[in-house]
């Protein structure tokens, strides 16, 4: 009788090594070295990040100690490979840099470690060169052919307002106000730039739960908006689930908790690029 286990074990092994290879080994409590650094591949970065990004050197300027991962994340980004978003203690990075007056491209990794209580902690880059880019002066356009920064607008939805509770299918009344902000959208044309869609739950039920939660209804939203009419390049959705609470409350009774808790089930809707 043939081993069912002998073709799985091998794939196994494989995925836990590859896995493995993504992370650093004995990260500090306190986030401010590890064992050995590992630097993952630049080609084994997520589909999405594909090539690399090229970061906004403001935002990678502020960059500091104590930031929480939602607040790298606003700067700078999601991590560009497959290690895990909120549960891991770093966040890996390949970033393109250009000259001024220059067409060649640096290709840079940077790394962020995080303490225990996820608080960013410690900066690498490999080439250790890189670090460098942060240094560099670009000068200012002229007056007369400034650009003006792009605005950003962000609008906050209440979740029990698009879906029923515990649901991720919108209501009738969550399409009509997704109606009206995806024809406000609609209307930038080109200068919209980027559409983010952050979903959020409350606390009651499990964290993985909740994660998924946040994400399914996330997901809805960017794809009602998309079927709308607003450029699917455009929209990136994300499930934060019980993450960034914007009111919290004492434990109560099942009715009166879930209504005390209701701000924290929400959709942020960040908007860059619109007039």
């Amino acid at each position: 009788m043939r081993n069912p286990m002998k073709g799985i074990m091998p794939v196994v092994v494989t995925l836990v090594l590859a896995a493995c290879g993504n992370v650093s080994h004995d990260v500090a409590r306190d986030g401010h070295d590890a064992g050995q650094l590992v630097w993952p591949e630049v080609d084994r970065v997520t589909p999405m990040h594909k090539g690399g990004t090229f970061p906004n050197l403001t935002n990678l300027r502020q960059m500091k100690a104590g930031l929480n991962k939602q607040q790298v994340s606003d700067l700078i980004g999601f991590p560009h490979f497959s290690e895990g978003i909120w549960g891991v203690r770093e966040w890996n990075y390949v970033f393109n840099f250009r000259k001024p007056g220059s067409d060649d491209v640096t290709v840079c990794r940077y790394k962020v470690l995080f303490d225990d209580d996820k608080l960013a902690r410690s900066f690498y880059w490999m080439p250790a060169t890189c670090a460098d880019v942060l240094n560099e002066t670009t000068p200012p356009p002229a007056p007369a052919a400034s650009a003006p920064v792009a605005p950003q607008e962000t609008r906050v939805l209440s979740t029990d307002a698009l879906f029923a509770f515990d649901s991720a299918e919108l209501s009738p009344a969550g399409k009509a106000s997704l109606d009206e902000m995806a024809s406000t959208l609609r209307d930038q044309g080109e200068t919209l730039r980027s559409v983010r869609i952050a979903g959020y739950t409350d606390r009651i039920g499990g964290d993985a739960y909740n994660l998924d939660l946040s994400q399914r209804r996330a997901d809805a939203v960017k794809v009602y908006l998309i079927a709308r009419g607003v450029p699917a390049d455009r929209v990136v959705a994300q499930g934060l689930g019980e993450a960034d609470p914007l009111k919290r409350c004492e434990d109560a009774p099942r009715g009166a908790l879930i209504e005390c808790l209701a701000p924290n089930r929400r959709v942020e809707i960040r908007v860059t690029g619109m007039h």
